[in-house]
C-alpha cells in the first residue's frame, strides 16, 4: 500500500484534474446551448433550399442545365474532412477519421482520392497518407457565412474547371449533446431528386427558371457547407462536454477511493502508534 505521503500527493493531483474538467464541462454547455440554437434554426432553411434547387435543376435540360448538375464519371474524388482544432471531445475526431478512411478504402478505392481539411485534427490524420489541396482550419477562428462561402468558392472552382469530379463532405451531424452522427454528403454535382425528375409543384419563375437556379444554385451550395460545419461545430461541443462530464465523475469516484485508501492507511498509523505506546509503557512497568 503507498504511504500517506503519495496517497496525498495523489489526491491533490485528481482534485485539480477534476476542476479543470468541470471548469470545461460548463464552458462547452455555454457554447453548445449557443451553437446548438444557430444550426437548429439554420436546418429547416437549408434543407427546403435544397430540395427546391434539386427539383429545379432536374428540370433543365440540355444547354439550359446547371454546370454544378454535370454528372461524369467519377476518376478523381474531392474529400472534404470536417472535424475540430482541439481535443478531449472523445471520439469526435476519431470517428471523422475512420469516417475519411472508409470513403477511399471502400467507396473509392482505386481512384484518385484527395482532401481539404476543415480542422487541425483531421489534417493531422490524412497529410500523412493523402495528399491535402487546402487546410481550412483557420475557419473556426471567425465562423462566420463569409468565411464559408469563400471555402465553398474554391470547391465549386474545383469541380467546374475539371480538376475533381465529384466532391463530398463528411462530418459529424448534431442530434443532441451526447449524440452526433457521421453524415457524407455529396456537395457536388448537384445530387438528382429520387427517380431522376422534376416534382409535380407548379412554380411561377421570374425573371426565368434558368436564372433563378444560375443565382440560387451557388448560395444553396455555400449554405450547405455552413451547415455542415455549424453541425460539426454544435457536435464538437456537445462532444467535449460529455466527454468532460465523465471525466468529472471519473476523477470524483477515483479521488473517494483514494481518500478512503488514505483514511484506512492514517487510521492504521495511529493504530500503530498506539500500540507501540501502549507496549513501551507495559515494558517500563515490568
Amino acid at each position: 500500500m503507498a504511504n500517506l505521503k503519495e496517497l496525498r500527493s495523489r489526491i491533490t493531483s485528481v482534485s485539480s484534474t477534476m476542476q479543470i474538467t468541470s471548469a470545461m464541462k460548463m464552458v462547452s454547455a455555454a457554447k453548445l446551448n449557443k451553437a446548438q440554437q444557430a444550426i437548429t434554426a439554420m436546418r429547416p432553411y437549408a434543407d427546403k433550399l435544397t430540395e427546391l434547387l434539386q427539383s429545379l435543376s432536374a428540370s433543365l435540360e440540355g444547354d439550359s442545365a446547371s454546370v454544378y448538375a454535370e454528372q461524369r464519371e467519377v476518376n478523381k474524388v474531392l474529400v472534404v474532412g470536417i472535424a475540430s482544432n482541439r481535443g478531449l471531445a472523445g471520439a469526435f475526431n476519431t470517428n471523422i477519421a475512420k469516417g475519411v478512411k472508409g470513403l477511399y478504402e471502400n467507396d473509392y478505392a482505386g481512384k484518385q482520392v484527395d482532401f481539404v481539411t476543415i480542422g487541425k485534427k483531421i489534417n493531422d490524420v490524412v497529410s500523412k497518407t493523402h495528399t491535402v489541396v487546402a487546410n481550412k482550419s483557420e475557419v473556426y477562428d471567425d465562423l462566420t457565412f463569409a468565411n464559408v462561402a469563400a471555402i465553398a468558392e474554391e470547391l465549386m472552382e474545383f469541380f467546374t474547371n475539371g480538376s475533381y469530379d465529384k466532391i463530398v463532405i463528411v462530418y459529424n451531424k448534431f442530434k443532441n449533446a451526447a449524440t452526433q452522427e457521421v453524415t457524407t454528403e455529396q456537395f457536388l454535382p448537384i445530387v438528382p431528386i429520387e427517380g431522376g425528375t422534376a416534382t409535380n409543384v407548379d412554380y411561377i419563375f421570374e425573371p426565368s427558371k434558368e436564372e433563378i437556379v444560375e443565382q440560387l444554385i451557388p448560395k444553396s451550395l455555400k449554405t450547405q457547407l455552413y451547415k455542415a460545419i455549424r453541425d460539426s461545430f454544435a457536435s464538437e461541443h456537445g462532444a467535449r462536454m460529455t466527454a468532460m462530464h465523465k471525466a468529472t465523475d471519473n476523477a470524483t469516484e477515483l479521488r473517494d477511493a483514494l481518500k478512503l485508501s488514505y483514511n484506512k492507511a492514517r487510521q492504521a498509523a495511529i493504530t500503530n502508534e498506539i500500540l507501540e505506546i501502549v507496549g513501551g509503557a507495559e515494558a517500563l512497568n515490568n
